[in-house]
């Protein structure tokens, strides 16, 4: 199989007959938002510093859902999609960026409060381990708070692995979880 042909591979680019360098192609990335401290300001400010690194964003609406894991206030969550040429280790660098800029504290326990998480669900069609990083997360189709606004933004994509449209997967998931919560709170971009 050539590389262009790989999800996320490069393609050589030709210059005045010679071949040059690799670039990215650019590829929809789809982002779960979630936060749970300072829930509206937290995410007003990540998906601006998101608009701000990757351009224009297709955000979902927000979905207001109990904490997971752990007892605490309940989340905001949302999806957004970018279109990005950079490597999946560079997009996820970005994300953890803006994550520490609200004041994210990482720690041993993966289920904790937090002001805010940004997690990569897909890059295009990629599946494998690229960067040390998962493609697509597994949480699509393990979490409500996940599928439900990623159905409601991108009903018609397919998920890489299962191959069904995520609004077929919304709704089978929803005949075990019921239907999501709309938040009052939503995103208006400025």
């Amino acid at each position: 199989m050539s590389s262009s042909n790989v999800a996320g591979a490069t393609e050589p680019c030709r210059v005045g007959g010679v071949l040059g360098p690799r670039v990215q192609r650019t590829q929809r990335c789809w982002i779960s938002v979630g936060s749970n401290q300072a829930r509206e300001s937290s995410i007003r400010a990540g998906l601006q510093a998101l608009r701000a690194a990757f351009g224009p964003l297709t955000v979902s609406p927000a979905y207001e859902t109990e904490a997971v894991g752990f007892r605490g206030d309940p989340f905001l969550n949302l999806v957004v999609g970018i279109d990005t040429a950079l490597p999946v280790g560079q997009i996820v660098e970005r994300l953890r960026a803006i994550e520490d800029a609200q004041g994210r504290v990482r720690g041993v326990d993966k289920f904790a409060p937090r002001t805010l998480d940004l997690d990569l669900l897909t890059r295009g069609d990629a599946v494998g381990i690229i960067d040390g990083y998962a493609l697509p997360r597994r949480e699509i189709l393990d979490y409500a708070f996940v599928l439900g606004p990623l159905a409601a933004v991108a009903p018609a994509e397919r998920h890489p692995l299962d191959g069904r449209c995520y609004a077929e997967l919304w709704r089978l998931m929803q005949r075990q979880t019921g239907p999501l919560r709309r938040a009052r709170w939503q995103f208006q971009p400025a």
